[in-house]
């Protein structure tokens, strides 16, 4: 039940950041949560970019966090590292595939966390968490030193406890990184995907309300194609990240192996129809971004499912946005009737927007925690 992988020493005075164990740190091994790759490994030569960036920024190494096998599953659960306790409601799943860096940001025990993001694989553990995380815009924020699960969708961004971590992890990753202070947005499209618990619609527009935001309602793309899409790409490109795992393909877990057979099968004419699904997504949430300067959304359906429950699909609001490349940012908001795990608020910006999407989060956060 460890969030952690390996803990390291932290001296000195800067932030704690925790980082992700499919992301390299100098003289530690990256396990990517799978003992095959595990017993292969040896320590990292170098920091990957992002950890590189963060050093040089003042950052302590606090040690490397736990994490789904290969970072494709959306759970949290690994039943060899051992799934982290969800602080938020320790009955329910932690969410992944960062499931570690979430627990250790909600839990205290760092003040910044660097997760991946592929189909919400940031997003959603913060939600399960109760945490704040950013995906970032794709190609923003350098993979090198990062194990690939689809490289067309990837990306790097930072987890806290509230908005404000999560800026200071993107002045980590990028110095200089500035988020305006006046000249905030008040203003958004909502996007109401089918299939939402009312309690977190409810919760959601609530918060917007405080806020004083004015909301337009919007229309989107169908969601379930986008996801199916997304799953299409994931897979091709994660079986031919790992082929290299096919002779000990009975070691991996179950949702790898099937992962893994459904990429092998994956058809040219089946990849280039998620290829348009991708295109059409792209347009359309650029065409909704040319009318409105950021969308919200809830990032999760409802609340967290239970440990060994199966429940909803937990990428079906996160993974449209990995397909269109943008940046989005999450956010806990108040829902009494969910009890200790509050729900999830996203915004969505276009590329490059992730100053907007912070200054965004800040005014909305405020507002509900009555600062």
């Amino acid at each position: 039940m460890s969030t952690w992988v390996t803990r390291l020493p932290a001296d000195g005075g800067g932030p704690l950041l925790a980082v992700k164990d499919c992301i390299d740190v100098e003289g530690v091994p990256t396990t990517v949560g799978c003992p095959v790759i595990a017993e292969r490994s040896a320590p990292a030569r170098a920091d990957a970019a992002v950890v590189a960036a963060a050093r040089e920024s003042g950052a302590r190494i606090a040690g490397k966090t736990g994490l789904t096998e290969l970072c494709w599953s959306a759970t949290g659960v690994n039943s060899w590292l051992g799934t982290p306790r969800n602080p938020a409601d320790p009955r329910c799943i932690p969410g992944g595939s960062s499931s570690g860096s979430a627990v250790a940001v909600a839990s205290g025990e760092a003040d910044v966390a660097f997760g991946t993001d592929t189909g919400g694989s940031v997003r959603i553990p913060a939600a399960c968490c109760g945490a704040a995380g950013l995906k970032t815009t794709w190609g923003r924020v350098s993979l090198r030193g990062v194990y690939p699960l689809a490289p067309s969708l990837d990306t790097v961004g930072p987890l806290g406890a509230n908005v404000a971590a999560v800026e200071l992890g993107m002045r980590l990753i990028e110095p200089g990184f500035t988020v305006p202070a006046a000249g905030v947005p008040l203003e958004t499209g909502r996007l109401r995907p089918a299939g939402v618990d009312a309690s977190v619609d409810e919760a959601v527009d609530a918060a917007l309300a405080a806020a004083g935001v004015a909301v337009t309602e919007v229309a989107c793309c169908e969601f379930r194609l986008a996801v199916e899409a997304a799953g299409v790409i994931i897979d091709a490109e994660g079986y031919r990240g790992n082929t290299h795992l096919i002779p000990y393909l009975d070691r991996l877990s179950r949702h790898v192996q099937r992962n893994m057979k459904h990429g092998a099968s994956i058809s040219r004419d089946e990849l280039a129809a998620a290829e348009r699904v991708r295109e059409s997504v792209r347009r359309t949430f650029g065409t909704l971004l040319a009318d409105h300067q950021l969308l919200v959304m809830p990032t999760l359906a409802g609340p967290p499912p239970l440990l060994g429950e199966r429940g909803f699909g937990l990428t079906m609001f996160t993974a449209p946005v990995n397909l269109a490349g943008l940046p989005a940012l999450v956010l806990p908001v108040p829902t009494p009737a969910n009890g200790r795990v509050p729900a999830s608020l996203q915004i969505v910006g276009p590329a490059g927007s992730e100053e907007r999407l912070i200054a965004f989060g800040r005014v909305v956060e405020a507002a509900i925690s009555g600062a």
